[in-house]
């Protein structure tokens, strides 16, 4: 007969703790976390290394270090006046709090850590240029001509909310020109992939694109389910089609 040997309760206690912690709501608050500290740090370096348009190469000519701000949204796009700025902002965070709310639902539910970590990977990308926005304007000095400083004795370059989303990866992996036969564009220069992004413009794409690709299925199934319900939960008007049978059937005895 094998004999056999008990777990010691300290290991037993331990698989559990382990267990508890690597329940997929603290994997995604984990994973937004070190998403959120690794685009924060290097948009510090970033500002406090670099001046505005200073460029290092890291990788032949397709992979460079270049510093720019923008006002905008993603990829270096811009978003109007301080006005359309003030809108961005106020959008982002309402967008914030509905995926933490998504998100938290999610939770509760039996779901797979991927598409978890897919929604935890847009709101980490939102709530990091979101905070470069509300926050960089009043604790950095502008960047033209001269590296930054955190904290500076004179004050921030702007105010709340009015802050510049910092940039800096930078991908020309195509660099030509048009043909000149080329309608519109002949003879101009064409680089791909042009846009300067962050770490939270990346964690935002990843997790859009995975969804569609990995995680559609999920979310047709969920359509399909409340259909089914809603055509489960529909009412005939009338007498119930049991009763409606027994009904018949009497009558038919009866004649």
């Amino acid at each position: 007969m094998p004999v056999r040997f008990e777990e010691p309760e300290f290991f037993s206690l331990s698989n559990l703790c382990l267990k508890k912690f690597m329940s997929v709501k603290n994997k995604s608050i984990l994973l937004i976390f070190l998403i959120l500290l690794a685009d924060q740090v290097l948009k510090i370096f970033i500002k406090t290394h670099f001046m505005l348009g200073e460029e290092v190469v890291i990788f032949k000519n397709w992979f460079i270090l270049h510093f720019v701000e923008n006002n905008g949204m993603a990829f270096g796009f811009e978003f109007g006046n301080s006005i359309g700025k003030y809108f961005l902002s106020i959008f982002r965070i309402i967008a914030i709090g509905a995926l933490a709310w998504y998100l938290s639902k999610l939770w509760k539910k039996d779901i797979p850590f991927g598409l978890a970590a897919c929604f935890s990977l847009i709101l980490a990308g939102a709530a990091g240029n979101l905070f470069d926005s509300a926050f960089y304007g009043m604790i950095f000095n502008e960047s033209h001509g001269q590296v930054a400083t955190l904290f500076p004795a004179g004050g921030g370059y702007n105010t709340f909310l009015l802050g510049k989303v910092v940039d800096m990866f930078y991908f020309p992996l195509i660099d030509t020109h048009y043909p000149s036969w080329f309608p519109i564009w002949g003879g101009q220069e064409f680089i791909f992939f042009r846009p300067v992004f962050n770490i939270a413009d990346s964690s935002i794409s990843i997790g859009i694109v995975a969804i569609f690709i990995f995680y559609k299925s999920h979310f047709d199934e969920k359509k399909e389910e409340v259909a089914a319900s809603e055509v489960d939960n529909i009412e005939v008007p009338g007498a119930p089609v049991q009763e409606i049978a027994a009904e018949t059937s009497g009558v038919k005895n009866n004649l």
